[in-house]
């Protein structure tokens, strides 16, 4: 008997369709084979599948997963943005939580006709990383690190991101890193474009994540805990980011634009 599960195609961090970055958000009654998962976000086709379950543990609303077209990760923001939007839209109520696996308890709460998304703010510290930077196609100021794979790329200007045309392929043989690359922003106070070729994903739309990296990074350079932000993918979005301690809020709109089932 064919099994009809739930399933919502989100674009997050976009007031209409066609913008932002696209997530599909599905509600299961209890957790599938970890290859079905995958494969399933494989059959998406999407930077990232959300998959939601009722938490038993009494910990946080729901339990969440999240995975590539081709492997499980970490953490994923715009793909929990849109599940919030998904579940407070359908079940009603201001704010919703999450547990995951490796990023803790995450929070989802309803700002006017948007959303404001909670992540763990992700560090970074000044390193070098000659490799990248020569696939890259420009030099940039200054290069940060973190252990979990995230490396800042801050450049002069907005046209400098803009303008990049790195080697993708060579940058997805360095390994499943975020190549996040940023600069100050001209209609928004910073800009950046986030590569992540290693994790099948050439150039992301929207990244939450990545974000939660630039939080706490450009709080300091810019000396003030609130600012905005746009992705300057071909789809684009703009988002609004705060840091409060050791949390990153990142905020924006979700539009659904497909509402059905996928039949397993």
């Amino acid at each position: 008997m064919p099994q009809k599960i739930p399933y919502w195609h989100v674009d997050a961090f976009a007031a209409a369709p066609f913008g932002g970055n696209q997530a599909a958000v599905m509600v299961l009654e209890e957790w599938l084979p970890d290859d079905v998962l995958v494969r399933i976000g494989g059959e998406n086709l999407f930077a990232e599948t959300a998959f939601v379950v009722r938490d038993a543990t009494g910990a946080a609303d729901w339990e969440l997963r999240w995975c590539t077209p081709t492997y499980e990760i970490a953490l994923c923001g715009h793909a929990t943005l849109a599940s919030g939007h998904v579940l407070l839209q359908r079940d009603g109520g201001e704010r919703i939580t999450f547990r995951t696996r490796k990023s803790g308890i995450l929070e989802v709460v309803k700002a006017g006709d948007a959303y404001e998304l909670a992540l763990p703010a992700i560090l970074t510290a000044p390193g070098e990383y000659p490799e990248a930077v020569a696939l890259l196609g420009a030099t940039p100021l200054e290069v940060w690190r973190n252990d979990s794979r995230y490396n800042i790329f801050l450049f002069e200007s907005e046209a400098q991101v803009r303008a990049l045309d790195p080697d993708i392929r060579g940058l997805g043989m360095l390994g499943n890193d975020q190549f996040i690359c940023t600069a100050p922003g001209t209609a928004t106070d910073i800009v950046s474009r986030v590569f992540v070729p290693g994790g099948g994903v050439d150039e992301d739309s929207v990244t939450g994540s990545a974000h939660a990296v630039l939080t706490p990074f450009w709080a300091k350079k810019l000396g003030r805990e609130s600012f905005t932000a746009h992705q300057a993918s071909q789809r684009g979005g703009d988002l609004t980011l705060r840091l409060d301690g050791d949390r990153a809020w990142l905020g924006g709109p979700c539009v659904t634009v497909v509402e059905g089932f996928f039949t397993l």
